[in-house]
This record gives structure tokens, C-alpha cells and sequence, in this order.
């Protein structure tokens, strides 16, 4: 009983301590939803009988072309995860799977690129994309997240778990070594894919620096960096409008999040455990 007391209050204190977090976590977004959906004089002013009204979402739909900038962050996301999937996939395999010179030198080389901030690379990014002509296209944007050392390490990972017996099982019936690779192991690595691709999209959505300073016109520029120009201070403070454009950004992967969140858990875990 005396052991117990004391494990019980350190039980509670972490249970307060996380729901203090959830709570200030939780706290912006709660106040974009008020805001967003109360006319602008209630935005802060918290009246439980306040009207409710949507049209300071058509008001941001309207004064911004976020249907432009929907597409192009549809576009980009989809196109760097296509490219992620693609190359990460020959490389982790190439790596698990087989023997050739340099190959532990290469796999550290990718793994120090996991210690590279993103950030560290604009400049040097900038200038490349600027050479290869791509300055302000949503190519520009993506072509630098393409090779994913985080997505190489993961599938590698993964893919060396898989029992060399039906790699050799595959191989005896004539299959090749993508052949082997697509029916073997990416269907065995399906969690993981889910798991990299959830990551990868989430990411990709929300990034802003890089898009920020590689586009210049709405035809290129994603939600990030539409948003932040449309909730800039010299186009006006409309605390309703901006937290309604802020929702329509973030609606899809909230949405998604809500509609598939047991299958997120359980890719993750999955994923983790391998």
C-alpha cells in the first residue's frame, strides 16, 4: 500500500500533465472553429448564445483563390509521394537485399542525411532549382523531398525482416528481381507504406519555408503560403475570415484523420514494430 501511494500520485501527475498538454494543443484549434463559425464582432467574445453563420468561409473562399491552391497542393503531395514510393522502394530493396562495393558506405551516407536539417539545404536547393529552370513550378517545389533517406531507411528496415526463404521461393519460379520485389515484398510491406505515407503527406501539406521562398505566383504556391499571404497584417485582420481559410486548410487531413484514425494507429504500431 505504501508503494502504491506514491506510484498513484506520479500516475496522476502524468495524467495531468498530458491532458494540460491536450489542452493547450487543442487550444488554437478550438478558437478557429469559434471564430470561424460566429460573426466577426463574437470572434473574442465568448457568448454561448451567439449566432451561428458559414459566411465567413464563403467570404475566404472568395477573397483568395483557394481552389488554386488546393489543386496545387493536391499535385505536390501526390507527386512527391509517388516519387517517394518509387525510389525509395529501389533503393531500401537494393540495400536489404543486396551485396555490391560501397554499400555500407552509401547506407551511411543516407543516414546522415537524416541529421540534415531541410532548411540547411535553400540555399544551395534555391541555385539548383534556378539552373535546371524550375524556380516558381510545383516541380521546383517537390523535386527536393523526391529522395527520402527517412522512407529508404524504413522500407530497408522492413524489406530485411522478410525471410530470404521466399525470396528464394520466388526466384526458383523464374521471377526476376522486380518481379520478386513487387510480389514479394512491397505487398508484405504494406503497413509501413501506409504508415511513410501518412507521415509523408502530413509533412508535405503543411510545409512552408521551402514552397515559401521557391514560388512567386498563385498557379505554383500551395496552402501554406496562401494562407499566410491571405492572413497577412497588410491585407487586414479579420480574426472570423482568417480562422475559416485556416479550417479549409486543414479540413482534409482532418477529415481524413477522423474517417481513418484506427487505421492510422494501427500502421504506425505496425510499422514500429517491424
Amino acid at each position: 500500500m505504501k508503494s502504491g501511494g506514491p506510484q498513484a500520485l506520479v500516475q496522476g501527475i502524468e495524467n495531468a500533465a498530458a491532458l494540460l498538454l491536450a489542452v493547450l494543443w487543442l487550444a488554437p484549434l478550438l478558437y478557429a472553429f469559434w471564430a470561424a463559425f460566429h460573426p466577426p464582432e463574437y470572434a473574442i467574445r465568448f457568448d454561448l448564445l451567439a449566432p451561428l453563420t458559414l459566411e465567413n468561409f464563403g467570404e475566404a473562399w472568395e477573397q483568395a483563390p483557394f481552389a488554386r491552391y488546393f489543386l496545387n497542393t493536391f499535385m505536390l503531395v501526390t507527386s512527391i509521394l509517388a516519387a517517394q514510393f518509387v525510389l525509395c522502394t529501389l533503393a531500401a530493396y537494393a540495400f536489404a537485399r543486396f551485396e555490391f562495393p560501397g554499400r555500407n558506405v552509401a547506407f551511411a551516407l543516407v543516414l546522415m542525411q537524416l541529421m540534415i536539417m531541410p532548411e540547411v539545404l535553400i540555399v544551395e536547393n534555391y541555385r539548383t532549382m534556378s539552373h535546371l529552370g524550375l524556380v516558381d513550378t510545383i516541380l521546383g517545389i517537390g523535386l527536393p523531398y523526391m529522395a527520402s533517406a527517412f522512407g529508404i531507411f524504413l522500407l530497408r528496415q522492413t524489406f530485411k525482416t522478410v525471410p530470404k526463404e521466399l525470396d528464394d521461393a520466388a526466384r526458383v519460379e523464374g521471377c526476376s528481381h522486380l518481379q520478386v520485389l513487387w510480389k514479394v515484398y512491397v505487398p508484405l510491406a504494406r503497413p509501413t507504406y501506409i504508415a511513410y505515407g501518412l507521415v509523408s503527406i502530413s509533412y508535405h501539406w503543411n510545409n512552408f519555408l521551402w514552397p515559401l521562398v521557391i514560388t512567386n505566383s498563385v498557379t505554383t504556391r500551395p496552402l501554406t503560403v496562401g494562407l499566410a499571404i491571405f492572413g497577412a497584417p497588410e491585407s487586414g485582420v479579420d480574426w472570423s475570415v482568417i480562422s475559416a481559410a485556416t479550417l479549409l486548410a486543414v479540413a482534409p487531413l482532418l477529415i481524413a484523420f477522423l474517417l481513418f484514425q484506427r487505421q492510422f494507429v494501427q500502421s504506425f504500431m505496425y510499422a514500429g514494430i517491424k
